[in-house]
């Protein structure tokens, strides 16, 4: 194609390139003419083609400085390219070209049978009902001149946006007017100039400031300018005077508190700066509100011939719909959106709706004029019906509404009566609905659809990137909080506090209240078992509550389903409330009304009920509510759902552990030796320790107990290894000990058949040190014992001098031998003795290379002298546990003897 525009003089040889853009002076063509630089790009038939054209006229444009019409190229552009790669199936090339005052834009496709139909009479902009043509709509309103042209090959549409003329040497200039026309102002205006350093406290405070706002310099420098501004907080958005003072431009409006307690607006134009040390400063001009057309910056116009439309109306208001600065999130962009557009059709209510992730509904995001506590992420059909009026892909205008009860769902009962809403659309692909209502009939026709339309498309690009930014943002924050909610669970095995962390991790994140039912078994009924609300003092009425009506019926479908129950409930109990007290004089009224009536706010709204099913087996129920007219998000249910799953594994866990856990608990009790009995002439002192969690016997184990002829048999062992293995040995050798001493048989003879019994378990079986004793207290007030030590540790006695011996010679062990020849050795305790027996668990506890061994535990025995049983088996223990920092990898066990000294008058 060549470079000539249509109407224009053709370009001189090597117009195209920037450095042959100058004219020769006799040459009688304009300026416009000449095409100073040129830009051109293909783009294949593919969805993401849009985008990446809109990034390149935006990229160009930018670069060549055109940055006034750089918005209208890339709404045009996007519209055209989008008839070629979607809907004409082809490939497009995009070409810009540059003149002096303004760009040529064309959009080829290869598709020249698909012809545009001619205008005639003017340029039509057709129906809103039409789901095409809305690029040629669009250029006609927006562009200074547009075409199409076909060849054999190709089909060209074009259009050309001018620049704003300017005078000579300004940046922007306004026409002549009227002295009646010109802004108010007072008698002399007052510029403050204040300037904020980077900590946000005011550096500078001119005189003007002072006589706006009575404060003197010495008075507020020094101090943060946020303690004297009175920021206005627009509902949805998330910008404050501090934010505002660390953008690098702002310009807008708020108040500054004066010295006599007014509140002083002011219109603001701040601009950050940084001075030769690199510190950045903000410089902040201020007037007040009313004369702000002294600092503010004039709005773009649009270009001469695109200032009226085809219908002889003025310039759309959506050229300054957004306003400035655009807030920066979602919410904030979407208020603001409805916002304007209901003043843009001079509106009572407008609402937008975001479509959802597969399309099929449509969520209330923004509201305004509508009780938006009640309609926000309430969610209506995409398509409710045949027809442009039963889909939401399509404009529709609805002069009244009476005369269609339920056409609108969203307004129902608020008395709106028309209504006009188009959709919005990226890429050809339905991303959301924005309507405007009035409470008149008849308030809107086909021709404010259109403009709403325009409104719509120039937004919603904007809105869906917001949107997918949102979106990444919940994913990867849902995905952090099921990660974390993973670690949280699996790092406990009890149930009461996994019901507490599931409470806790749904409150207040997901929802403003949670209660956990759980089932026992099959047969059981659900049991309420843990409640929780975001305010503690709520927590005691709810409990009741929920006391007083029946469970949710366990059903293992999975999702979350509707339970209306506690809000009707509560709003039961409140209404019986409010009627009783009409009949109590008002000195008598207490505080219970006030409590139904709060409790009936707070599950006053949606509540949801998501089965807890592990194992095939549903086995509680996760209940989450919403406080009064308030709803779920899908989101939040689509996360609630996926932490139920996990809180029902953890919590069947936690019930499978703690089951096996009191079985293993109370077997390991009846290995336990009962209440010893005591000695007399004799104290007696036993600790113990089991090795691994939730142990309460090990391989270790100890005996004390009657035998005949008023002796007594003690015993203390190690069986080899640790856990239930162990502690079934230890069980034998415990009950096998008392049997056969009880039966008159010597130690030896007790120990030999008792490694018989352990030899007999065959593989079972496992080698086992035991020290074997009979204790007979004497009547001199001594002690004598007879003890076999077969391959136990020695026991150590302790004289009153303090010095530690040991107290029985080594003999093999036993559950390795069939033929043992063991004997026994006679001791006697004479009053002050102690005779400490231990278990491999003391001897060898280890740090490092480090072992305390039997040397290390005679001198610990040594500083024990005059020491009760007790106490030695206690300071015994005290030394274990500080030789080494690590927690104890083996059983032990602690048995003392102690002659007392008879007492002195």
């Amino acid at each position: 194609m060549g470079l000539t525009l249509p109407g224009e003089q053709p370009p001189a040889s090597g117009a195209e390139h920037p450095d042959h853009g100058s004219l020769d002076p006799a040459d009688n063509r304009t300026r416009s003419s000449v095409i100073t630089a040129r830009a051109a790009h293909t783009f294949e038939p593919v969805g993401r083609s849009v985008a990446a054209a809109r990034a390149f006229v935006r990229d160009t444009l930018q670069g060549w400085g055109f940055g006034d019409v750089v918005d209208d190229a890339v709404v045009l552009t996007s519209e055209l390219v989008t008839n070629a790669v979607v809907h004409a199936g082809t490939a497009a090339e995009v070409v810009c070209l540059r003149s002096g005052d303004g760009v040529r834009i064309e959009v080829s496709d290869r598709y020249p049978e698909r012809e545009i139909p001619l205008q005639s009479g003017g340029v039509s902009m057709g129906s809103p009902d039409r789901e095409g043509g809305r690029g040629l709509q669009l250029c006609a309103a927006l562009a200074s001149r547009w075409g199409v042209e076909y060849s054999p090959a190709h089909k060209h549409v074009w259009f050309r946006l001018d620049l704003p003329e300017r005078q000579v040497g300004t940046r922007t200039a306004g026409p002549s007017v009227s002295t009646e026309l010109l802004p108010l102002a007072d008698e002399r205006v007052r510029v403050a100039v204040i300037q904020i350093d980077s900590e946000g406290a005011v550096s500078a405070w001119n005189d003007d400031a002072q006589e706006l706002f009575g404060y003197p310099a010495k008075q507020i420098i020094g101090k943060p300018l946020t303690d004297y501004a009175a920021w206005p907080h627009t509902p949805g958005t998330s910008t404050g005077i501090a934010e505002a003072l660390r953008l690098s431009r702002w310009e807008g409006s708020y108040g500054i508190r004066a010295a006599d307690g007014r509140v002083v607006p002011v219109y603001a134009s701040h601009l950050r700066v940084r001075d030769p040390q690199g510190e950045p400063s903000t410089v902040c001009l201020l007037v007040r509100d009313d004369e702000r057309a002294v600092l503010a910056t004039p709005q773009r116009g649009a270009a001469p011939e695109s200032r009226h439309r085809a219908d002889g109306q003025g310039t759309d208001p959506f050229e300054t719909f957004i306003g400035s600065p655009a807030p920066d999130d979602l919410d904030g962009l979407l208020q603001r959106t409805v916002e304007r557009a209901r003043d843009m059709l001079d509106g009572d209510a407008a609402f937008l709706l975001l479509a959802t992730d597969d399309e099929t509904e449509l969520e209330v995001r923004a509201t305004t004029g509508l009780p938006s506590a009640r309609q926000r992420f309430a969610r209506v059909p995409v398509d409710t019906g045949s027809g442009r009026y039963g889909t939401a892909r399509m404009p529709a205008v609805h002069e009244d509404l009476s005369a269609v009860p339920g056409a609108v769902p969203l307004l129902n009962g608020t008395g709106m009566r028309s209504v006009v809403t188009v959709p919005l659309k990226v890429e050809g692909r339905l991303t959301g609905s924005l309507g405007v209502a009035a409470e008149g009939a008849g308030r809107y026709s086909n021709e404010e659809a259109l403009r709403l339309q325009f409104a719509a498309d120039r937004i919603a690009l904007a809105v869906e990137s917001a949107r997918l930014g949102e979106l990444e943002r919940l994913r990867r924050g849902s995905l952090s909080f099921l990660v974390e909610a993973s670690d949280l669970l699996a790092g406990t095995l009890d149930r009461d506090q996994t019901l507490a962390l599931m409470a806790q991790m749904t409150v207040p994140t997901l929802a403003t209240w949670c209660a956990v039912y759980t089932i026992a078994d099959t047969a059981s009924e659900p049991y309420l078992s843990y409640v929780l609300h975001e305010d503690e003092e709520r927590i005691d009425g709810l409990k009741a509550l929920l006391g007083r009506i029946d469970p949710p019926e366990p059903v293992p479908t999975p999702g979350a389903r509707i339970w209306p129950a506690p809000a009707r409930a509560a709003h039961e109990a409140a209404l019986e409330a409010s009627v009783r007290s009409l009949d109590d004089e008002p000195h008598h009224l207490g505080s219970g009304i006030g409590s139904t009536l709060t409790t009936a706010a707070s599950v006053g709204g949606e509540t949801v009920v998501l089965p807890l099913v592990a194992r095939n087996r549903v086995i509680g129920m996760l209940v989450l509510g919403k406080p009064s007219e308030d709803h779920f998000r899908q989101e939040n249910l689509e996360l609630a759902e996926d932490l139920s799953r996990r809180a029902a594994l953890a919590l069947d866990n936690s019930r499978l552990y703690s089951e096996r856990m009191a079985i293993s608990q109370s077997l390991q009790r009846s290995l336990l030796p009962p209440d010893m009995p005591e000695v007399p002439g004799v104290e007696v002192e036993v600790i113990y320790r089991a090795a691994g969690e939730g142990n309460e016997v090990g391989g270790d184990f100890y005996d004390l107990f009657t035998i005949p002829d008023g002796a007594y048999g003690f015993a203390i062992g190690d069986v080899c290894g640790t856990g239930p293995e162990a502690a079934a040995v230890t069980g034998l050798a415990r009950h096998a000990l008392r049997l056969l001493a009880r039966e008159g048989y010597s130690g030896p003879a007790v120990l030999e058949r008792l490694n018989n019994a352990i030899l007999d378990e065959g593989e079972r079986s496992r080698f086992l040190t035991l020290l074997y004793g009979e204790l007979r207290p004497q009547e001199d007030g001594s002690a004598l014992l007879k003890v076999v030590c077969a391959g136990h540790p020695l026991p150590l006695r302790l004289r009153q001098d303090g010095s530690v011996e040991a107290a029985a010679e080594p003999q093999p062990l036993l559950g390795v031998m069939d033929d043992l020849e063991l004997y026994e050795q006679t001791v006697r305790l004479e009053p002050g003795d102690v005779l400490l027996c231990v278990t491999d668990g003391i001897t060898e506890r280890r740090e490092g290379s480090r072992m305390l061994g039997d040397d290390g535990l005679a001198e610990v025995l040594k500083g024990c002298t005059g020491l009760t049983a007790g106490a030695v088996a206690a300071r015994v223990m005290r030394a274990v546990e500080r030789f080494a920092a690590d927690s104890p990898s083996d059983d032990m066990a602690i048995l003392t003897m102690r002659v007392p000294e008879p007492q002195r008058n």
